[in-house]
């Protein structure tokens, strides 16, 4: 008897690459999400008030996250699943659960659209945090649970009572909230927030996500084939979702991640029992 072990495989790596890859060429007529995380990404880092110069960026489908750090004064190390983007960024190709590098090597991970189809969410932060220095930062972002509900809608109609998985299952915000705290981070945080974009139609709607790279990158027991039949009903039942002026609009939940390597210069929660003043004679003064 076969035993499985370690975590699901969900997702083919070598699919997922080809996406990435494929959205290369032309991935700046479809980068608005991208964009958007990195935007989020970068506010976050500025709140921070401490210095962190070695910078490890994963997910680079094109130069400009690493053009920003590098002019913030970062020494930035590329990396992506996908080849063709981690070579244009002068980079190294690796899975977010396997990475290639010493411990403590780097004083902050961004990692900017990639963890929602990572096989080993847990494994791959811990493998960030393992790499980061002590009082190093994570900053991630990628798409949660929450989005695309029109386009699911639109798939559930088009295939009736034998729906095929089409879009990949996505992680919400207390989830990830968890995940980092048992990964070993200090301070984590998890929130999300939302995107709405308006389409003329449902194949302009995927030909963005196919132009991100985020295809159908399941394995292949997992996922489902798109036929013509259902790709013409699933584009008639979004289209009955229009607002007047024929226009659909479609939910993106963007979730961002932060998290510290620990490190004993680190504020720490006052003990249990530690206080100085009872709460009763807290209240006392007051009255």
């Amino acid at each position: 008897m076969d035993i499985q072990q370690g975590p699901p495989r969900i997702f083919d790596p070598a699919r997922r690459a080809h996406a990435r890859d494929r959205a290369f060429t032309a991935f700046a007529e479809h980068d608005f999400l991208y964009r958007d995380m990195l935007d989020g990404l970068l506010e976050r880092l500025e709140d921070v008030q401490r210095s962190l110069d070695t910078v490890l960026l994963i997910g680079c489908p094109d130069g400009s996250a690493a053009a920003a750090l590098r002019a913030l004064g970062k020494h930035v190390t590329c990396a992506d699943p996908g080849p063709f983007n981690a070579d244009a960024n002068d980079g190294i190709c690796a899975q977010e659960d396997a990475l290639p590098f010493a411990e403590n090597s780097f004083d902050l991970i961004i990692c900017c659209g990639t963890l929602d189809s990572v096989n080993d969410l847990p494994g791959a932060l811990i493998q960030m945090r393992r790499i980061l220095r002590p009082d190093g930062l994570l900053l991630a972002a990628c798409v949660a649970a929450g989005s695309l509900p029109r386009l699911k809608s639109a798939l559930l109609k088009a295939e009736g009572d034998r729906p095929m998985p089409h879009i990949h299952p996505q992680i919400d915000v207390q989830s990830a909230g968890d995940l980092l705290s048992r990964a070993g981070y200090a301070m984590p945080v998890a929130d999300i927030e939302g995107l709405t974009v308006r389409y003329s139609s449902l194949l302009r709607l995927m030909q963005d996500l196919r132009g991100m790279g985020y295809g159908n990158v399941m394995t292949s027991d997992r996922r489902g084939t798109l036929t013509r039949d259902v790709v013409m009903r699933a584009s008639a039942a979004f289209a009955e979702a229009a607002d007047p002026d024929g226009k659909t609009s479609e939910h993106f939940t963007l979730l961002y991640l932060s998290g510290w390597k620990p490190d004993p210069s680190q504020p720490k929660a006052a003990r249990r029992g530690s206080a100085t003043i009872s709460l009763a004679q807290a209240l006392k003064a007051k009255a």
